[in-house]
């Protein structure tokens, strides 16, 4: 009778620990993610961590309805997907590296070249076409590569035409 009742006690306990594992071996690298996505700075990102706590709650609650889906691509998916909604917060950067990308240039590259997320993995979960995909990655690629060059990306200078309205 006692051996059944520690059994029972114990199956939360061993979820709650296998998350706990999950957490200590992906939560850096998706708390990287989540500040390139809010363009904030390591040292101070905030807005970072409230997506990243609000998509890990979401993982914990489906943990076990996973049945052999990797959790980090569905902590990804989810953070992706609440930056993207609530990406007009995010719009303007705060000093981080992405910070002269709009939201979606952000996202698109965060996913595309951070994470190695396919091109038509990114498309669907976006809801663009492919070629929409590529084509925000190589722009935003060439504003990055343009500022790191010393020249100014910011509205009006010639190679940001058209980025705000993306």
């Amino acid at each position: 009778m006692r051996d059944r009742q520690d059994t029972r006690t114990g199956e939360p306990h061993i979820r709650t620990r296998q998350f706990e594992a999950f957490v200590a071996g992906a939560a850096g690298r998706l708390l990287h993610a989540a500040t390139l996505l809010t363009a904030e700075t390591r040292a101070r990102n905030p807005h970072a961590q409230a997506l990243l706590t609000a998509s890990l709650a979401h993982t914990y609650a489906q943990w076990d309805r996973l049945r052999g889906e990797d959790p980090y691509d569905r902590t990804r998916a989810d953070l992706a997907a609440r930056f993207a909604r609530t990406a007009w917060r995010h719009h303007r950067g705060r000093g981080g590296v992405l910070s002269a990308l709009t939201p979606q240039e952000r996202l698109v590259l965060v996913l595309r070249l951070y994470e190695g997320v396919a091109e038509e993995q990114t498309a669907a979960l976006l809801g663009l076409p492919e070629d929409r995909v590529r084509a925000v990655c190589a722009r935003s690629v060439a504003v990055l590569r343009d500022r790191r060059r010393g020249g100014s990306a910011g509205p009006g200078s010639p190679g940001s035409a058209g980025r705000q309205a993306s």
